[in-house]
């Protein structure tokens, strides 16, 4: 089986790079400073369907990006979490949070209207993250 990526993944987000395991994009909102790890595996919709490896391999990853992604965005608070009640397709959320952000302190999910980068601002944050997260390709 081959992985594809959930239609309303692609269009909301915009891809930054790959790891080992996870395809990681960008949330098309910069109110939050977000990032998607997805998982590059058919038919996964919650965490306990990944073999042991991949498991291993995901939090890995998670725990790979998550510091360098809060220093970078100067977080007060990374959350990291999983949904999938939109979307079905396994994939994780690693949300930059400030006191000052527009949906603080409650969820970022359902606040408000996303605010889409201008395509310049989009290839400059890509860049930024690209060059200051380990490990992406």
């Amino acid at each position: 089986m081959t992985f594809t990526l959930h239609p309303r993944l692609a269009a909301d987000s915009h891809w930054v790079g790959e790891l080992s395991l996870c395809q990681v994009r960008l949330i098309n909102d910069q109110r939050f400073p977000w990032l998607l790890l997805i998982p590059q595996r058919a038919h996964m919709t919650e965490l306990h369907q990944l073999d042991s490896d991949d498991y291993i391999q995901l939090f890995t990853e998670i725990r790979q990006l998550a510091a360098p992604f809060q220093q970078l965005t100067q977080a007060d608070k990374l959350n990291i979490a999983t949904l999938g009640n939109m979307v079905p397709q396994l994939h994780l959320h690693l949300v930059a949070r400030h006191p000052q952000d527009a949906a603080w302190p409650g969820p970022v999910w359902g606040h408000g209207q996303a605010e889409p980068y201008s395509d310049e601002d989009l290839t400059a944050q890509i860049n930024l993250i690209r060059r200051q997260l380990p490990g992406l390709s």
